[in-house]
């Protein structure tokens, strides 16, 4: 089965950036793809309680693979191009300084290949998913007239970031009675992350050094699923996603006189804990919901905020925990045709205090950044 249903652009803007200013105004919803394949992402990820294809029921609910009606490959890939700009002001003895930087990030892909295998007459099923699912990326260019963006020790300079997460989960699923099923899936995950400036390092005499060319590093986790189908009608879903533990993402550098420095940033994947219900009471017609729960305020990378006071680094993000709800519907015109649409709603999981900690993370969601700084423009 080839899954290309339908294919849906999104793109957001959170930053990272050393600045003891006051931010005004901040949106975002963190950098977890809401949706894995062109069929999950077109039904808003909602998938907890809803197995309609290989990825979906994969990535967010292991269990519900025992759910489809067939064995399945699906694969497929979404290209995400992004539009960002960058406005800041600080104020002057002259007055308010005002500027907009227009970022050119370039386009993403993001892939996803699936596969789910349902032995005759057996309990068991059996997948393997390979998803990309969390990421951003950003590219301001340096200006003379946006604050923000002024060469070093003024400002930042030019603004360069991209993080890039693969998963690779073989799962397996077994039905406890013709209703129930559980199933866990051990994580592997491949992410890569380059930073210009280097924000989480010391600065030399208040530049920060370019953070490019890391290597691929790993991680790991687990996910943990159930599946229940109450009746003909009403199917519903849980599933925990443990935290993807990274080892620490390393990257060779040089201060200002060309001196090797070797800095290391700690930075995780929150634990994502998913209950999801659907119903296809109505002829043609299935609706799905999901409730998701992100914990960043507990994962590494995350938790802390603010400078270091010791050597000038930022010390985190600061993100707090946050929520989202995903609705997806899909109609059935034919046999081989369908129609599908979702909406999601996310609650932001930055505080307006911790904007400035995070301008360099553009996540696959739509954000808006502002700043207006009622104090000194001051670099640490």
């Amino acid at each position: 089965m080839l899954a290309m249903d339908s294919l849906r652009l999104r793109i957001g803007v959170l930053c990272v950036v050393a600045l003891t200013l006051s931010p005004a105004f901040a949106t975002a919803q963190g950098i977890i793809v809401p949706g894995v394949g062109p069929v999950n992402r077109a039904m808003a990820g909602a998938a907890t309680a809803a197995p309609i294809d290989a990825a979906g029921a994969l990535r967010w609910n292991v269990a519900s693979i025992s759910g489809l009606k067939t064995s399945e490959i699906t694969f497929g890939a979404e290209l995400l191009l992004p539009t960002e700009d960058l406005s800041s002001t600080v104020p002057t003895q002259l007055g308010p300084m005002s500027g907009t930087s227009s970022g050119e990030p370039g386009t993403a892909t993001i892939p996803e290949i699936a596969l789910v295998h349902r032995p005759d007459h057996s309990p068991w099923t059996f997948g393997l998913g390979m998803f990309g699912i969390a990421g951003f990326k950003t590219n301001y260019p340096a200006s003379t007239t946006n604050p923000i963006s002024l060469p070093q020790p003024n400002g930042l300079g030019v603004i360069f970031s991209e993080l890039e997460v693969l998963e690779i989960a073989p799962a397996v699923s077994y039905a406890l009675t013709p209703q129930l099923s559980i199933g866990f899936a051990p994580s592997l995950a491949i992410g890569r992350l380059n930073a210009n400036p280097l924000f989480m390092a010391t600065p030399d005499a208040g530049v920060y050094p370019p953070g490019y060319g890391s290597r691929n590093y790993f991680g790991g986790g687990a996910q943990l699923g159930l599946y229940y189908i109450a009746n003909e009608c009403w199917r519903f879903g849980a599933s925990i996603k443990s935290p993807l533990w990274f080892e620490d993402f390393r990257f060779f550098t040089q201060d200002s006189a060309g001196t090797p420095r070797t800095e290391h940033f700690d930075l995780d994947l929150p634990m994502i804990i998913s209950l999801g219900t659907s119903y296809s009471g109505i002829d043609r017609l299935l609706w799905a919901m999901d409730v998701r729960y992100f914990d960043y305020k507990n994962t590494n990378g995350y938790r802390e905020t603010g400078f270091d006071p010791a050597t000038g680094a930022i010390r985190g993000l600061g993100w707090s925990n946050t929520f989202s709800i995903s609705n997806g519907l899909q109609y059935q015109l034919s046999d081989s045709l369908f129609l599908r649409l979702g909406y999601t709603y996310q609650k932001n999981p930055i505080s307006n205090q911790n904007t400035f900690f995070n301008v360099a993370c553009h996540s696959f969601w739509n954000t808006s950044f502002r700043s207006e700084a009622p104090g000194a423009w001051r670099k640490i």
